[in-house]
């Protein structure tokens, strides 16, 4: 194992250790017995040529036992820090005197775990081995926790449990010390599954840490309010992780190895089974079949009422019909009586290959049969003269309840107001102001018509215009239905849910004993806010300053906008107030454009006090693909060369996902909090009156309060070192799912 002194903080130059830490080597080398004192030690210095000693110098050194306060060591060490000597040098020289005291005085400097111990599956009876080494052995001692309670005669650096029993699951954790100073192991998980009424005789032969089902799940016969009750159960290392399905749809909530529900029902009923997986493989169990039958109950009923069930009108209202609504805002044009929205990594110029057509998204929502279309476009309607295709769609069917809300009339501009950083359509800008009002649709949008025909910015350049076949009283507050036994719901759900899962916040320990919070927020469901803060600085570090960089090219991270003193110098502004104080704050954007794992690098930059040089040490961190990304949209898409960059990339209010051209309305799962399930904005009132006292904002240069889309989108916790260990959340992987083709547009193309 390695050595103290041997690795980074070997490296140190001698005369950058610790104050506390020269007074105690100076203490044990003043009184040390002959051949291992000050005097031996520079006598081998000056013989290996380390460092060249004079007579003088020697005697200068003896010289500070006549001083109240000298040390001959101190003066020596400080001699020999001063010529170049690093750690490592010193710590040879003290293994020739063979110091041991010394030298674990020095093994403070070096403590580093580079074995830690794994989270693994296993069975009972079977043989466990949990390992962490440490670099400074034999000079540092072991202590394993499992959680928080030391485990007796757990001082070794392998934990064995033999044979291990069900009991013995949970978190384990070692602590490694040393005289003074201790750091922990990672968190490892150890599950033990007890297969009751059968030998193992059937697990014997299987490779090593293969992953393996040893539980499968069983049929079930209920009746309607039974609870529902399926195991399943593995082995293997890494440690598995589960996924159930219900007719070939993951379930949300189906993340454990077993799943439950309180109260069946008849939708509750199909064909069930569970993958299960980790980093290297995965497995199906076997699928088994929930029935679910009705209680017997005698209803009577007279002819009369048989015959009323039969009536029209009652089939038609015990049917619910969908809702399809559409809220794009940003960059569009219409061509020959089509509208087009435009993603902000088009090509230049573009066309309409590379944009979405309204009118194709109408079909798509007819298809699932809607019995309302709502579409609220905030975007410009002019001509694209680059696009001289002419488009022959398909002929829409004749239905009612269809309503198009046009920010601007055909040929026309769509502009928007900006303040502080901050921009709003002027439709959504007066549309959001009346979106909870209990009123027919095409009512509500002519009153926002209304206020915005008073606004002197856009009084004959801008009118809302509204097209629509409504035929019934529907309004933007009809509450949602919702049909527990839509499969593909439940499968909108988990993937809605996955989309605003955040990496947890971290802790980073360096060398030199700086410890940072690495934390996280979301603004949108494909926009994340990483921020740092220092919390423990050891007192010989004068300052000290972490960053964050190395981001892969895929995202959109301008370094100038990077690593802020506040949330609004990023750009962000939604979710500044929810964010704890004095951080450095970086916005990353487009994370559904990341193919692989978020990867980046911790900078940590420290300086100690009377010493020039600045010492840097670097970490890197791997949270996996948080948010959107997990949804690996960018699978299927065509890449497309992009020459354009837009200066208000930041802008919050163009979609739900940032950059993406199709906002669509999904239902938010009651254990989402609204930190975790980002993008729904409430925004201040603010009315026509105060539009003239709005700050004018700076795009190319040229300063205004109003934009044209177009031109938008053209502009180019502080915690103390405990020494008892803190439980961790549960370690769970996460999991990737593909949008399905019916939940997505095929003609939205982006990277």
């Amino acid at each position: 194992m390695g050595e103290p002194g041997r690795g980074a903080a070997g490296a140190l130059p001698l005369r950058r250790l610790a104050q506390p830490l020269l007074r105690r080597l100076s203490e044990l080398l003043d009184r040390a017995v002959p051949g291992r004192g000050w005097r031996d030690l520079a006598q081998r210095a000056g013989s290996r040529g380390t460092v060249r000693l004079s007579p003088s110098d020697l005697e200068q050194c003896s010289l500070k036992v006549l001083e109240p306060e000298g040390s001959p060591s101190q003066s020596l060490l400080k001699l020999l820090g001063d010529r170049g000597c690093t750690v490592a040098e010193l710590v040879e020289l003290l293994q020739g005197l063979e110091h041991t005291e010394a030298l674990q005085c020095l093994s403070l400097a070096g403590i580093k775990i580079v074995v830690q111990p794994d989270s693994q599956a296993v069975l009972a009876g079977q043989v466990v081995k949990l390992c962490c080494w440490a670099t400074g052995h034999p000079f540092v001692r072991y202590q394993w926790f499992k959680q928080e309670k030391e485990i007796p005669h757990g001082t070794s650096p392998e934990l064995v449990l033999n044979p291990v029993n069900v009991n013995d699951s949970g978190f384990y954790i070692c602590r490694v010390n040393s005289e003074s100073s201790f750091v922990f192991s990672r968190w490892a998980r150890l599950e033990v599954c007890d297969v009751q009424g059968a030998s193992h005789e059937g697990f014997i032969g299987l490779p090593e840490n293969k992953l393996h089902i040893c539980i499968q799940p069983q049929l079930q016969n209920l009746t309607v309010g039974d609870a529902l009750v399926l195991e399943c159960g593995a082995v293997g290392n890494p440690i598995p992780h589960y996924q159930w399905f219900r007719n070939g749809f993951p379930l949300a909530n189906g993340s454990k190895n077993i799943y439950t529900v309180t109260s069946v029902d008849v939708e509750h009923q199909g064909t069930y089974w569970c993958r299960v997986f980790n980093d290297r493989e995965d497995q199906d169990s076997e699928k088994i079949e929930v029935i679910i039958g009705r209680k017997a109950m005698a209803v009577e009923c007279t002819e009369e009422e048989l015959s009323d069930l039969q009536e029209p009108d009652l089939l038609e209202r015990s049917n619910h019909r969908p809702v399809g609504l559409l809220y794009y805002a940003g960059h569009g044009y219409e061509n020959y009586g089509n509208s087009f929205m435009v993603p902000v990594d088009v090509p230049n110029p573009y066309r309409s290959a590379n944009c979405l057509c309204v009118q194709n998204i109408l079909k798509l929502m007819q298809a699932k049969e809607t019995g309302l279309n709502v579409f609220l476009l905030d975007m410009c309607r002019k001509r694209n003269e680059y696009d001289d295709t002419i488009l022959i769609l398909d002929a829409l069917k004749v239905t009612a309840n269809i309503v198009f809300g046009y920010a601007t009339c055909q040929g026309a501009e769509a502009f928007e107001i900006q303040q502080s950083g901050l921009a709003n359509g002027i439709f959504m800008k007066f549309l959001k102001d009346r979106l909870l009002e209990d009123k027919k649709i095409t009512v509500l949008l002519d009153e926002v018509a209304e206020d915005m025909g008073k606004c002197h910015l856009t009084k004959g350049k801008q009118a809302l215009e509204i097209r629509s076949s409504l035929s019934e009283k529907r309004a933007l507050t009809d509450p949602i239905q919702q049909t527990a036994s839509s499969a593909e719901s439940l499968a909108r759900n988990l993937q809605w849910a996955k989309a605003h899962e955040l990496p947890e916040s971290m802790y980073l320990e360096f060398k030199c004993g700086v410890q940072i919070q690495l934390g996280f927020a979301a603004e949108f469901s494909n926009v994340m806010i990483i921020y740092t803060r220092i919390v423990k600085k050891p007192p010989e570090i004068a300052v000290c300053r972490a960053y964050v960089t190395d981001f892969a090219l895929d995202l959109d991270v301008d370094p100038k906008e990077a690593n802020k003193g506040t949330p609004e110098e990023t750009g962000s502004y939604l979710v500044s107030k929810d964010l704890p104080k004095h951080c450095l704050y970086t916005r990353l954007s487009s994370l559904q454009k990341l193919r692989e794992h978020l990867i980046f690098t911790v900078c940590l930059h420290y300086e100690y006090p009377g010493i020039e040089d600045t010492m840097d040490e670097r970490k890197e961190v791997n949270v996996g693909k948080p948010l959107i990304a997990k949804l690996g949209l960018h699978h299927g898409f065509k890449t497309k060369n992009c020459l354009q960059t837009c200066c208000v990339a930041n802008n919050p209010f163009h979609n739900q996902m940032e950059s993406s051209p199709v906002a669509s309305q999904y239902y938010i799962p009651s254990h989402c909090q609204p930190n975790s399930c980002p993008g729904v904005y409430h925004p201040n009132r603010m009315c026509a009156g105060n539009i003239r006292q709005l700050e004018a904002c700076s795009c190319s240069g040229t300063s205004r309060i109003l934009a044209t889309r177009h031109e938008v989108q053209n502009d180019s916790r502080p915690v103390g070192k405990s020494n008892v260990p803190v439980e961790t959340t549960d370690d769970t992987v996460e999991l990737e799912f593909l949008l399905s083709n019916s939940l997505r547009f095929p003609e939205q193309q982006q990277p």
